[in-house]
């Protein structure tokens, strides 16, 4: 069974797919409908629509105040090796490692089995070494991986 937090990611997400790639929303409002405390819409907007996960946040408080989600689409396939040169770079953290991959699979530029197969390769526990020769191994494998996977 689904948690509330999973309920409520599922409802932003395809509020943003009806609203094409941008979304405001009250959070209180959203509390009330899904009759939760409003740090709980908090806590799903700053873990699942991160900005490594290909989300942009901006909030206002206050009376009127509001929450904008917006999508960051990725860039065309034709210029996909730059991208990846680019947001990869000579190291890459695990979380931002398992972010692009997120951002991947919910654009559908990789199925779910390859999404996970990367997850596992791209895994602090997998890659025994120490910092920060980790991160520029992983930085690596990614690139030779996306390259694999997107290039044509």
């Amino acid at each position: 069974m689904r948690n509330i937090s999973d309920i409520i990611e599922q409802y932003l997400k395809r509020m943003l797919q009806e609203s094409e790639g941008a979304l405001e929303i009250q959070r209180n409002d959203l509390a009330d409908q899904f009759s939760c405390v409003p740090s709980q819409i908090n806590y799903v907007i700053s873990t699942r629509f991160t900005l490594e996960k290909g989300y942009l946040v901006e909030s206002k408080r206050g009376g009127g105040g509001y929450i904008r989600i917006r999508r960051i689409e990725l860039p065309a396939q034709s210029t996909i090796h730059t991208h990846i040169h680019e947001s990869i770079g000579q190291s890459m953290s695990q979380s931002a490692a398992e972010g692009l991959i997120y951002q991947l699979l919910e654009a559908r530029l990789i199925s779910k089995r390859e999404s996970e197969l990367m997850r596992a390769v791209v895994c602090r526990d997998v890659i025994s070494i120490n910092l920060p020769y980790r991160d520029e191994v992983r930085a690596r494998m990614m690139k030779a991986m996306l390259i694999a996977l997107l290039g044509s």
